[in-house]
């Protein structure tokens, strides 16, 4: 039993010092040990990634301004409108009666003032009279002055109704408007994407706006995207972009950058508008500076399809450059410039040695380099090294029994 053992003991040990010998003998070539890749012809492009929120160009709450019940909605959801289209209708019987209330009070009022202005004739007649009276020394000085003290008090009088029917008149124009108010009819020409109201519910205007329906213009759509405080020093207005969305991955809409908002959202929760007092302001300011700062990327799209929806997110792609068709090589193959060094790159040439190369590199994402000169498609460069028993074996031949 323990020369078998020692049998295999020295087998093993011959095959060890055969492989030995024989990686002494044939040598892997250097190029062995190394992961190499083609140059090839492709596109680069150097980008800035954001996600972004779609929205109609147009969005409009249509509000109820006063109040009562709902007695038609005419439209439904997803259907086109006009300006000037009716939405809902409510119960106008109130505001009928105010209009008559106050077309009836002006009437009273303008009644007034024809009898004002009756009396007005008859004591200017009067005044007249006294006037010849006076100057024929017949009639007394004071008779004619209650009769001029009548003219000017009527005047006043007919005065004051004047502005009497001029606030009626307001009134009436109010009460009229209010009446109309009761016919909600669509400000834009649009789609419906929202009704919140319904037949028979009673809105309460009296306090805040009710919304009935909510409106869009899905024709063009703008995009909201958030771009990163990293990011957005790189971002111009003008800059080439494009978007997907998740149901059509595949598709690209593209635009341009149209705004960049100055500041992040954030600001409206500035500690310097608060009323608070001192601790709560800082524990707000030191609460915001802890979160991810985001400024706001705004541009358009045509929709006229109508595959864009409202609220759909868009994966935005910001194009900062672009190179087509040029030759690429994945950017762990680029050693970089440094200093009086150009950037560099490790060829691998037909005897299968390894030599360095300077090269020109354009655009660089950090996965694939452009390099402009000195490397032609096809040749092989170097990008990373193999693990040592990975060469062994392609060098080598297969591992030892054991393995060992």
């Amino acid at each position: 039993m323990n020369r078998k053992l020692v049998l295999v003991l020295v087998l093993l040990a011959l095959a060890g010092a055969a492989y030995a010998l024989r990686d002494r003998l044939n040598p892997p070539s250097p190029a062995a040990t190394l992961v190499t890749a083609a140059a090839a012809t492709g596109d680069v492009e150097l980008t800035v990634l954001a996600s972004g929120t779609l929205k109609p160009a147009r969005l409009v709450a249509v509000g109820a301004q006063v109040s009562g019940r709902v007695v038609s909605i005419p439209v439904q959801i997803g259907q086109s409108v006009k300006k000037g289209d009716l939405i809902a209708e409510i119960d106008s019987l109130t505001q009928q009666n105010t209009l008559s209330s106050a077309e009836a009070a002006l009437a009273n009022t303008r009644a007034q003032r024809d009898e004002k202005a009756v009396i007005l004739a008859y004591a200017e007649l009067k005044l007249e009279r006294q006037r010849a009276m006076l100057a024929q020394t017949v009639g007394s000085r004071a008779d004619f002055e209650t009769a001029e003290q009548t003219v000017k008090q009527t005047r006043t009088q007919i005065a004051q109704l004047d502005a009497q029917i001029a606030q009626a008149q307001v009134t009436v124009a109010t009460a009229r408007v209010n009446l109309g108010y009761t016919r909600i009819t669509a400000p834009i020409d649009g789609t419906v994407l929202s009704v919140t109201a319904q037949e028979g519910q009673t809105l309460n205007a009296a306090q805040t706006t009710p919304t009935v329906a909510v409106l869009g213009q899905v024709d063009v759509m703008t995009v909201k995207a958030e771009i990163s405080e990293a990011d957005v020093v790189r971002v111009r207005v003008g800059q080439p972009l494009y978007f997907t969305i998740l149901g059509d991955p595949d598709r690209r809409f593209a635009a341009k950058v149209e705004s960049i908002d100055p500041a992040p959202e954030s600001i409206k929760n500035d500690s310097s508008f608060a009323s608070t007092s001192t601790s709560s302001s800082t524990s707000t300011t030191s609460s915001t500076s802890s979160s991810a700062i985001y400024y706001y990327c705004q541009f358009s799209v045509p929709n006229p399809d109508g595959i864009l929806r409202t609220y759909m997110t868009a994966q935005v792609v910001v194009l900062l450059g672009e190179a087509r068709g040029v030759v690429t090589v994945p950017s762990a193959a680029v050693t970089p410039a440094a200093g009086d060094k150009p950037a560099s790159v490790r060829v691998v040439d037909a005897a299968g040695q390894v030599v360095v190369r300077p090269v020109t590199v354009g655009l660089d994402n950090k996965v694939k380099a452009e390099i402009v000169s000195g490397l032609a498609v096809g040749e092989r460069v170097v990008t990373g090294q193999r693990l040592a028993a990975t060469a062994a074996r392609q060098g080598g031949g297969p591992p030892s029994p054991m393995g060992f």
